[in-house]
């Protein structure tokens, strides 16, 4: 009895180790506001989280600059209405790579740029039809700068690219979509580039408010909903939303193309008449998909691992347009304190650790008494 738990003392320590060396933790942090802190005061709340990685909707350079010798990698993207001229102009893809790059890295950890976001559900014909040249282009001008390898070139989708997402083993792409995605996927595939998506059950819970959808998409107690084909039952709503795009990918032939989780989170205030939107609610959601990615369970069809996952958001964004809850998903203030305990801070970390020790520690103790 003493050997075994020995045994899964070793196996802890292991996965803790893992668990420090896979840097799957990372955050939105988006500019539509007015009162955001200084970059420099942002990076230093960064690094005092247990936050890997950043990902910004542009390329600001003070904010990529504050960044720099941190270790933190930093996710930059181009502006949808900068897709057509990069498409038809090399020059102008190298330009951009000149400008938004080069200046920077390696200093700063910039590991993906994302060419739009959500281009191929934004019904603008022409940008859907340039988006493929366009990360081409940047590919390109990452080669000729000796990046190719290093810097990875995507898009982010939302879930509105798949035409089915339930059972999770029946997730397939829009057929509309035809040549255009599989055109998309032979690009991520072929440069080892990620599938980037952006998963939310909050708006799975919006159009089902019932209690036992709330407590699903919540990582609550429940009663799981089981997989018809597959007689998998799936106990939150973020692994059956991610293994539904695992199957579109598979039935597709790209299997093999990394999925990454670009925005996910849950709003703690809204409008009178927005259903789902409380503090409770959105630390539940946020501290138990970070306990869920800290477990590196995974999903039931990619067990074992946990997706590179970017909560939204670092900060609220006063000035974005729509429903209150549009502009109330910071986790963090704009004064650098906490909304509310989604378990990012580093003290939380390592005090999850010595807990689950000392709890290993006093299985061992006790079988070496009754031994």
């Amino acid at each position: 009895m003493v050997v075994t738990v020995a045994f899964l003392l070793l196996s802890f320590l292991q996965t803790v180790k893992i668990a420090n060396s896979q840097s799957f933790i990372g955050i939105n942090y988006g500019q539509v506001a007015d009162n955001l802190p200084p970059p420099s005061s942002t990076a230093k709340l960064l690094q005092s989280t247990s936050i890997q990685k950043v990902r910004l909707y542009g390329s600001d350079p003070a904010i990529i600059k504050a960044l720099a010798n941190t270790g933190i990698g930093i996710v930059i993207g181009t502006a949808n209405g900068d897709i057509p001229g990069l498409a038809s102009d090399p020059n102008f893809a190298k330009s951009w790579i000149n400008t938004n790059v080069l200046p920077f890295y390696p200093a700063s950890n910039i590991i993906l740029i994302t060419v739009g976001n959500e281009v191929m559900t934004s019904n603008d014909q022409n940008l859907i039809n340039k988006l493929l040249p366009a990360m081409q282009n940047l590919q390109n001008a990452l080669n000729d700068a000796s990046l190719g390898g290093k810097i990875k070139v995507s898009t982010v989708h939302s879930m509105g690219v798949l035409k089915q997402s339930q059972p999770p083993s029946s997730g397939s792409f829009d057929p509309s979509y035809g040549d255009l995605m599989k055109g998309l996927l032979e690009f991520n595939s072929a440069n080892g580039s990620p599938f980037a998506i952006n998963p939310y059950p909050y708006f799975a819970y919006r159009s089902d408010t019932r209690p036992e959808t709330l407590a699903f998409c919540l990582f609550q107690p429940n009663a799981g909903r089981i997989d018809g084909n597959t007689k998998i039952k799936y106990m939150n709503m973020f692994d059956a939303q991610v293994d539904a795009v695992y199957s579109a990918l598979n039935s597709m032939g790209f299997k093999n193309v990394e999925i990454v989780v670009a925005e996910t989170g849950w709003p703690y205030k809204g409008d009178d008449n927005d259903v789902g939107p409380s503090i409770e609610n959105a630390k539940a959601y946020n501290g138990n998909l970070i306990s869920h990615l800290r477990s590196m369970v995974g999903t039931p069809l990619m067990p074992g691992k946990s997706v590179d996952t970017y909560l939204f958001a670092l900060y609220d964004e006063d000035l974005k347009p729509g429903p209150g809850s549009e502009r109330s998903s910071g986790l963090f203030k704009t004064d650098l304190t906490m909304v509310y305990d989604g378990g990012l801070s580093t003290s939380n970390q390592v005090r999850t650790k010595f807990t689950c020790i000392s709890l290993v520690f006093r299985v061992f103790n006790s079988q070496v008494f009754y031994s």
